[in-house]
């Protein structure tokens, strides 16, 4: 059964970092994707960046682009968010979530961790 945990969330003044991990286990690590999704309140869930567990394809979404860097670490099969120079706009539930490249969606999710950027 494939599970994804996120962790790393927290309360930050605008301007600093947070450091989210997903891990991932019960599935075999390689041509899957691992993405971040985020939620504000009164928002739809959107998708911030995304990893492909296999070589290459990285994506960011325009809003993060320049701030956020997702990395992965195939030995634990964990994925990292780097969260730099935060704003209040990225205030948000963040998910982690994992999808088999073949299948074309994340069809296992986590159960979020709380982002508040706020002074």
């Amino acid at each position: 059964q494939v599970q994804v945990v996120e962790s790393g969330g927290g309360l930050v003044q605008p301007g600093g970092s947070l450091r989210l991990s997903c891990a991932a286990s019960g599935f075999t690590w390689a041509h899957y994707a691992i993405g971040w999704f985020r939620q504000a309140p009164g928002k739809e869930r959107e998708g911030v960046s995304c990893i492909s567990t296999s070589e290459g394809g990285i994506y960011y979404a325009a809003s993060v682009k320049g701030r956020f860097t997702i990395s992965r670490d195939n030995a634990k099969t964990m994925v990292f968010l780097q969260m730099d120079s935060l704003e209040t706009e990225d205030t948000a539930v963040y998910y982690c979530a994992a999808g088999h490249l073949d299948s074309g969606a994340f069809g296992s999710w986590g159960q979020g961790t709380q982002v508040t950027v706020s002074s």
